[in-house]
């Protein structure tokens, strides 16, 4: 890294590239030029001990917790013209958590219908290096990199868009985070991976045919007055169904029975009405007031 040209020599360092675990221990070494030994020559750095030996200069860190350091080793010339030499240093950290998910989408899927895998790995450093692939199953469907220049840690979610099959039903995905440091970095990249979700896709022949469930929705309104009330209730549909029981019974539910339910009661002192959410999963309902 030449700051003048009239330089003959610069100085070396060894390695001449650090790649470091944020909080870990390193160290490097500086030569200068041996008839450089009656010139002004140092290793600066914010951080670390230096010693001379020579015209050799020794940088250690016991902990390295700044993430952007990068030491200058340089002496002068008979003319006084400086010589600089700089370490280049990366700074990492693996990721604290790597999760997958579908996007805004809980309920069983269908085929021929496109949704979007999303990955996001939380508190990685430098994100630039990250390499995150999907995989369906053991077989990758693609790679995705940060264009992120940050050198300190971030959260970056990914996203990639698949077109489920029926073949994809039962199928688990996940996601994979992979440190790419180069041949200065770990033998082994550090690498993060996500849980697995599992992909329920029902047939087209499903969005016509409502799939019926094994189990009942059942939804209470029960009411106390002098007079007896009446029971107005609201489908999600928007239909309204006028009843003189408080409860709504809806035998082999299908997915299309989910979403919110009101019940509107009514006597001769007024109305009072109450919303009921249900989210069917496939398996047993959920409800939400």
């Amino acid at each position: 890294h030449p700051f003048y040209a009239t330089c003959a020599d610069y100085p070396v360092f060894t390695p001449s590239i650090l790649v470091v675990k944020f909080g870990d221990p390193t160290a490097a070494s500086c030569s200068v030029c041996e008839r450089c030994i009656d010139n002004i020559f140092n290793l600066e750095s914010p951080v670390g001990l230096t010693s001379i030996n020579g015209t050799t200069m020794f940088w250690t860190v016991e902990r390295l917790t700044k993430w952007l350091t990068s030491p200058i080793c340089y002496y002068n010339t008979d003319t006084d013209v400086q010589c600089c030499t700089i370490l280049p240093i990366t700074v990492y950290q693996p990721p604290d958590n790597v999760s997958v998910s579908f996007v805004d989408h809980t309920a069983p899927m269908f085929e021929g219908k496109q949704y979007t895998l999303q990955c996001t790995v939380e508190e990685v450093a430098p994100v630039k290096n990250l390499l995150v692939t999907f995989y369906r199953g053991q077989t990758a469907l693609g790679q995705l990199q940060s264009k992120n220049n940050n050198p300190k840690p971030v959260t970056e979610t990914f996203s990639l868009n698949i077109t489920l099959s029926k073949e994809d039903n039962g199928v688990q995905y996940w996601c994979e985070a992979k440190l790419e440091l180069g041949p200065y970095g770990p033998q082994l990249p550090p690498v993060e991976t996500s849980q697995t979700i599992t992909a329920t896709v029902f047939c087209e022949s499903d969005t016509t045919t409502p799939t019926r469930l094994n189990f009942s929705i059942v939804l209470n309104c029960s009411a106390l007055g002098n007079s007896g009330p009446s029971y107005t209730w609201t489908l999600p549909s928007g239909s309204p169904f006028t009843s003189s029981s408080s409860v709504l019974t809806i035998n082999s539910a299908t997915f299309a029975d989910e979403g919110k339910y009101t019940c509107s009661v009514s006597n001769d002192v007024g109305t009072a009405t109450v919303e009921l959410n249900v989210e069917v999963r496939g398996a047993v309902p959920s409800f939400f007031s």
